[in-house]
């Protein structure tokens, strides 16, 4: 009995132990770069890697990190997934300095507001070092001299060969799998069954009508129906544009978006809106005005509409 009771209490420990550890929360911060000259500006980004179902908040900084340390914008928000369980969230600061000097941003710090209080996760300091550019001595300054030419090296065999087995050796792998998908297909005797599903602007207005319909942000759920409501755009972005949007932040989905040769238009400027105010909701406790919730409801539809394509524009095509 003694035995037994002794490997229920390890089985207890073990799981509280690993429950606990699932909940861990990580605040970092840091700056784009330890060192800068007066007046040149980066970015200042903190950090919170937590589990995807944990509700944080987190301070919104003003003027300044701490003194001689300037902020010129920001929050902008980002995030992440980590598989399933975790989330990570960046906020970014544009800061500045004008004041030479080694200084530290004091932690900041992401917190749980609980009835039994408040539960705060902090980072760590942030160092930075401003530098004045160096001045020419005075003695030389009245000294005129020639701009020396670049020296160009000659080129040694050490340094082509290299490239030379690399070329070889990608010449010949290339060689190698195009030969191994030539055999696969001719062993094909099956032909593949291609199955066509809904048009992407179908899928995304029978979503976005199911989510008007269940008037989430009226029953006062305004984060889950920007959740939704982005899920249901970032989804129609991969359809519609092969652009992976569920696994990317709103800055790369937007990045990628362009690189498919979407243009920087009105449509561009509506679906940022709309991704960048979904992020303040979801991220920095924004609390939109029900007409807001609408409008973008109503951007979003619209987006989809404009951006659709059309039997005839398939007819085309084909």
């Amino acid at each position: 009995m003694k035995m037994r009771r002794s490997l229920v209490l390890m089985w207890l420990l073990t799981g509280a132990f690993s429950a606990s550890k699932g909940q861990d929360v990580y605040v970092t911060a840091a700056f784009d770069s330890s060192r800068i000259y007066v007046g040149d500006q980066i970015n200042y980004t903190i950090t919170v890697d937590q589990p995807a179902d944990l509700v944080l908040e987190f301070p919104l900084l003003k003027d300044t990190l701490c003194k001689n340390i300037e902020i010129l914008s920001g929050p902008v928000f980002d995030s992440t997934t980590i598989g399933k369980e975790r989330l990570k969230i960046f906020s970014r600061y544009l800061i500045t300095s004008f004041d030479s000097g080694l200084y530290q941003a004091p932690p900041t710090f992401a917190e749980i507001r609980k009835e039994s209080g408040i539960k705060r996760f902090y980072s760590g300091y942030s160092p930075l070092e401003v530098m004045r550019v160096k001045i020419a001595p005075a003695d030389t300054s009245a000294n005129i001299f020639d701009i020396i030419k670049p020296y160009r090296a000659p080129v040694t065999i050490g340094e082509i060969l290299p490239w030379v087995l690399i070329t070889a050796l990608s010449a010949a792998a290339i060689w190698v799998v195009v030969r191994l998908l030539r055999r696969l297909k001719r062993q094909k005797k099956e032909p593949e069954t291609i199955i066509n599903p809904d048009p992407a602007h179908v899928i995304a207005f029978r979503d976005l009508e199911k989510l008007r319909d269940e008037q989430v942000w009226q029953k006062g759920e305004v984060k889950l129906y920007y959740s939704r409501l982005t899920e249901i755009l970032r989804q129609y972005l991969e359809n519609r544009y092969g652009v992976y949007s569920l696994e990317l932040t709103t800055s790369e989905t937007l990045e990628a978006l362009v690189k498919t040769g979407f243009k920087k238009d009105n449509l561009y400027t509506n679906l940022k809106t709309i991704l960048n105010g979904s992020d303040l909701v979801k991220f920095a406790k924004y609390k939109p005005e029900p007409a807001e919730n609408d409008t973008h409801f109503q951007s979003s539809w619209a987006f989809v509409e404009a951006t659709m394509v059309t039997e005839e524009q398939n007819e085309m095509k084909s």
